[in-house]
């Protein structure tokens, strides 16, 4: 494709509308703190499971502890 049907469809696309100024006027910027890198031992079968379900493992991993230490703040 060239560049300006790149444009047409993108300017077509009902799931993508175009944005203006006004729509980024309330935008902030978001910066996530930095992951505190670590050494953790877990069961084998536990990383293999996590593992098989691909890419992003360790997120998982991660969203899983945030999860227990939210239902769990008291």
């Amino acid at each position: 494709m060239t560049e300006a049907e790149i444009e047409a469809n993108a300017r077509s696309d009902p799931d993508n509308p175009p944005t203006d100024a006004a729509f980024w006027k309330n935008a902030q910027i978001y910066v996530p703190a930095p992951k505190h890198p670590m050494s953790l031992r877990l069961d084998p079968d536990v990383v293999a499971w996590f593992r098989a379900h691909g890419k992003g493992y360790q997120t998982r991993i991660n969203a899983v502890l945030r999860a227990y230490m939210e239902a769990h703040k008291r």
